[in-house]
């Protein structure tokens, strides 16, 4: 997949959403996976070729798993002329160490992104963005719909009171697919999360996977049916005045 067939989904989304605007100071949570190295990668190019001058900062929280694991991230960065900033905490050591979470997924969300937050915003940057793709957008609703019970997925731009941090994720319409074609050529670091595969989530993906043998582009139909503009056209129940 190249560059220029992604940028057009990308920008479309953050002209929809009115993602980024001039002189932002928008940050980059680099995991150093392919989602994440993707995104930064069709950052600088949109504020290359689009003219819109904005700060670029890239940040990792680095959960302790492995020494030096990111060098290739930071080589990547000073390519892209972007700052980069690695986070050194023991969130590894604390989760599956020392609490031996049985279900380390969302405690390890809660302190990445605090560690997160308290880098940015200490360098004064109060715009974040995240990778995830439309994939993502049809897993979190399916995960809402089979263990809350809830019709519910991420917004596309999210402004979270307590940090004063607003969360934009310019991938939500391009497919994972076609992040895995364009992220051959970028430098990914293995995931070593003992967790990694084994998740809620993970059951969501295969779940696509088969509906998708019996019927072709589910996981894009899913897509269009939550991003349609009437997609609320469910029951809504009658109240006496």
């Amino acid at each position: 997949m190249e560059l220029n067939k992604l940028l057009s989904p990308f920008r479309r989304a953050i002209n929809d959403y009115k993602m980024i605007s001039p002189n932002d100071k928008v940050a980059v949570g680099v995991s150093g996976g392919k989602d994440s190295l993707a995104l930064l990668t069709l950052l600088a190019a949109y504020r290359k070729y689009f003219g819109i001058p904005f700060d670029l900062l890239a940040v990792t929280v680095d959960m302790g798993f492995c020494e030096d694991a990111y060098l290739p991230v930071a080589d990547y960065c000073k390519q892209l002329d972007v700052e980069y900033s690695v986070v050194k905490t023991d969130i590894a050591q604390i989760i599956f160490d020392i609490r031996k979470e049985s279900n380390p997924c969302s405690l390890c969300a809660k302190m990445r992104r605090g560690a997160l937050n308290g880098e940015i915003t200490k360098r004064g940057f109060y715009k974040l963005a995240l990778g995830h793709h439309r994939d993502d957008v049809v897993e979190t609703f399916l995960l809402s719909l089979f263990y809350e019970g809830r019709l519910n997925t991420f917004q596309p731009v999210s402004y979270m009171s307590r940090s004063g941090v607003t969360l934009i994720r310019p991938l939500v319409y391009i497919a994972e697919r076609d992040l895995t074609g364009f992220a051959k050529e970028l430098p990914v670091v293995n995931n070593p999360c003992p967790a990694n595969h084994h998740t809620e989530r993970e059951s969501m993906k295969q779940l696509v996977r088969e509906l998708s043998q019996k019927y072709p582009d589910i996981e894009k139909k899913f897509a269009n049916a939550i991003m349609h503009p009437e997609r609320y056209n469910l029951w809504t129940k009658i109240t006496e005045d």
